[in-house]
């Protein structure tokens, strides 16, 4: 089978899988002889995008004896169950959503937050001391840090003791900054604002580690600093974002001082629940003067 025919094979079981077995009428012309070098028109439309796919609603077991209860028991977990199977092989299907699935976790991890992005939602950027994403997968201790420059415009944007700061961190996942701080944020603002709390201009940080909020927090002095960052992606999903909170962080602050609001994303946490979420433990940390394990004392 020459790489023409493997094409149009793979397009149709899209099309049928994400169509419901319909056949698109767009889709390629077939081969009358395939294998004989006859000359096969390639459509220049894209493939339907089989990620957005719900798997809790995806089934693929044939002759089922009990489908109804196999699809309640899928809708309380985005597990891959009921992907059925070709002899003792997954399906074509279901490989290639597995395929589908880790390319768009990679993308996530070695894509950037766009400019375009950050611009448009008005941040302060500044940057670690990594100085590409190579160094900041291998070294995480320099995504922690930031070097004298950024810690001035750091200085500047937030002030001296604020008493709130929100900042953003690209993390190990893009994606989920792309995804859900636009929400996240005015639902943390609308929150604060019940309580009279205004917070400086946001900061995000490009190539962040979780420990970069305990350097900007030795630089202001900030009494509570709220970091959203992206988690890092997995084959559910590539946009899972979390929010970590600290009262107080300085270096060396132990991992237990941290509160965390995980599992951002459209499929667990919503944004704006964990906006509202993350407000009222603000007040609260606020409040204790104590954040982390000591916040439930």
């Amino acid at each position: 089978m020459d790489e023409q025919s493997l094409r149009k094979m793979v397009e149709q079981m899209v099309e049928q899988m994400v169509g419901g077995g319909s056949t698109n009428a767009k889709s390629t012309p077939s081969t009358s002889s395939v294998g004989q070098g006859t000359a096969t028109a390639i459509s220049s439309e894209c493939l339907p995008d089989i990620t957005k796919i719900d798997l809790k609603s995806w089934f693929l077991v044939d002759h089922a004896k009990n489908k109804e209860e196999y699809l309640h028991m899928k809708s309380k977990t985005p597990a891959r169950l009921g992907v059925g199977r070709a002899g003792a092989r997954y399906k074509t299907m279901t490989m290639l959503r597995v395929r589908a699935d880790h390319a768009a976790a990679q993308d996530a991890v070695f894509s950037d937050v766009s400019e375009e992005f950050i611009k448009k939602n008005n941040f302060v950027f500044v940057k670690t001391l990594c100085k590409d994403k190579d160094e900041y997968l291998t070294r995480p201790d320099l995504g922690r840090r930031f070097g004298k420059e950024e810690l001035e415009v750091i200085k500047k944007t937030c002030g001296q003791s604020p008493k709130v700061l929100i900042i953003v961190g690209d993390g190990l996942s893009s994606s989920a900054i792309e995804a859900n701080v636009e929400d996240m944020i005015p639902a943390i603002k609308q929150g604060l604002s019940m309580f009279q709390i205004n917070v400086p201009p946001i900061l995000f940080i490009k190539y962040a580690r979780v420990g970069a909020m305990d350097d900007i927090g030795q630089a202001t002095d900030a009494d509570v600093i709220c970091m959203l960052v992206g988690e890092r992606p997995g084959l559910v999903t590539a946009e899972s974002m979390s929010a970590y909170i600290c009262y107080k962080p300085k270096h060396g602050v132990p991992e237990s001082k941290r509160t965390v609001i995980s599992n951002i994303h459209r499929g667990g946490t919503t944004p704006v629940e964990a906006g509202a979420h993350a407000a009222e433990l603000i007040k609260k940390m606020l409040d204790k003067k104590a954040s982390g394990i000591e916040l439930k004392g």
